[in-house]
């Protein structure tokens, strides 16, 4: 991910013009934020945000709770749309987009929520089939052929007829992941993919985005506070504080950077400067 100080997309006369080379797909950056500006009300969430996201890199969003991070990414897919700015996905102005354009635009992604968000009543097999009964024609046996192959590849084959609640957290979360991938997305979105997870879990979790990344060539977006797991999944991260992206670069490069709210929020999660967590003293 990177940041730019080029004009918003939408602005008259040079900016327009500015905004030219984002109507062109980049081949390092999938997705590219300018001057996006959002409010509820009085709260002002994202003030002229520009944000580059890397093709078929892990891209964490970091920053406080309540900071949008979570609003960021609702604009990728036009979940949200903005008072102000664009979101490029592949040179395609996502808030440009018709109804049907859009619905189409919208199977480039992948969504693994915070709490796996499966339906309690349906086994894992009907919850990852449901976005292909729901937007493919496919036979019966296509679909049971593609979620098996999903669950096996998240060493979660013989699962199928499972419920839920009869998984551990960290299963859910991969069947959740399971069900984003059986539309073959280009990017997988992860909100705060490792929350309520021990330890053990959370590397799992962890490994589980690294070769998921690895295996689809998929570009992924996740949120975290999990600055240990941050630090062992990031390609580029992010920092969003007061509204804007404050920084972002390499983990080397957030590691080393001098700005006081960022080098204190690193600390303050225990993280040292290698990444790893700090020894008690």
């Amino acid at each position: 991910m990177a940041t730019s100080s080029r004009p918003a997309a939408g602005a008259a006369g040079a900016g327009a013009d500015a905004d030219a080379h984002l109507r062109i797909a980049d081949p390092r950056w999938h997705i590219r934020v300018r001057g996006l500006t959002k409010q509820f009300g009085d709260n002002l969430v994202l003030d002229h945000l520009d944000l580059d996201v890397e093709r078929g890199k892990v891209n964490v969003i970091i920053g406080a709770s309540g900071a949008g991070k979570s609003v960021l990414i609702k604009h990728f897919m036009c979940l949200l749309r903005p008072d102000r700015g664009s979101v490029w996905v592949d040179g395609t102005d996502v808030f440009a987009l018709d109804s049907r354009a859009l619905a189409q635009f919208r199977r480039k992604f992948g969504l693994v929520f915070q709490f796996a968000a499966l339906f309690d009543s349906l086994t894992v097999e009907e919850n990852c089939a449901f976005p292909l009964r729901e937007h493919t024609d496919k036979s019966r046996a296509e679909i049971r052929e593609i979620v098996r192959d999903r669950l096996a590849a998240l060493g979660l084959d013989g699962t199928q007829a499972k419920y839920p609640g009869e998984l551990s957290g960290g299963m859910r979360k991969r069947v959740g992941l399971a069900r984003a991938l059986v539309l073959e997305p280009e990017i997988l979105m992860f909100d705060e993919p490792t929350t309520g997870l021990d330890p053990l879990a959370t590397r799992n979790v962890d490994e589980m985005i690294l070769s998921t990344v690895q295996r689809y060539n998929v570009t992924s977006v996740v949120i975290s506070h999990d600055m240990a797991s941050v630090f062992r999944i990031a390609d580029r991260i992010a920092m969003l504080h007061q509204h804007k992206i404050l920084t972002s670069g390499t983990p080397d490069q957030i590691r080393a950077h001098a700005d006081p709210y960022l080098s204190g929020f690193v600390r303050a999660s225990g993280v040292g400067a290698a990444g790893g967590a700090e020894e008690p003293r």
